[in-house]
């Protein structure tokens, strides 16, 4: 169990924004309640894979028999939130993450483990006996419409990043790129 856990029980905002220019960008998992706020780094990968993966929970929800939850199909507009990141003060770079459901509060459950140390500076040290452990963590509640937004803005976050070579699928600076399709 980490020693520090951010918690956000049903959180006022709960978004993927990005800081920097396409192809520089820095993805952060923010997350506010009244005053406070928590914002933690992830990888543009982690980022779209968080957006697929609570898709396919909530539809597996909806298509559940049985399930007493009312779960629904699409964004609903007044929860899509468009707005830019608040002012980030990062709390810790995201290694691993876990995305659940709670049937007793009907919530979808995030899990941000900080990335421990040894993974960033020392990949062989996560070959020893004991490696470092994460210690912190970020726990996010949403309620099912929540996450459905959170999920829609994240995946037009995802996109708004460079284009995409239609030869190569290599993404493109501005200036262009070279296309190993065209080699």
């Amino acid at each position: 169990m980490p020693s520090l856990q951010h918690e956000f029980d049903w959180p006022d905002r709960a978004v993927i924004g990005t800081l920097g220019a396409p192809g520089a960008r820095t993805f952060y998992l923010q997350v506010r309640a009244g005053t406070r706020v928590a914002s933690v780094a992830l990888e543009k990968q982690q980022s779209a894979l968080l957006a697929e993966k609570i898709d396919e929970l909530l539809d597996q929800l909806h298509a559940a028999e049985g399930n007493p939850f009312h779960v629904p199909t699409e964004s609903a507009p007044e929860l899509l939130d468009d707005e830019p990141l608040e002012p980030v003060e990062e709390l810790f770079r995201t290694g691993t993450m876990a995305l659940g459901w709670d049937p007793a509060t009907a919530q979808i459950v995030l899990e941000a483990h900080r990335l421990p140390e040894a993974d960033a500076e020392d990949p062989a040290a996560l070959l020893d006996d004991e490696p470092e452990v994460a210690d912190e963590m970020l726990v996010v509640r949403m309620p099912v419409g929540t996450a459905r937004a959170f999920a829609q803005r994240t995946i037009g976050v995802v996109d708004a990043g460079r284009p995409v070579c239609s030869s190569c699928g290599n993404p493109m600076d501005p200036e262009g790129h070279d296309c190993p399709a065209e080699d």
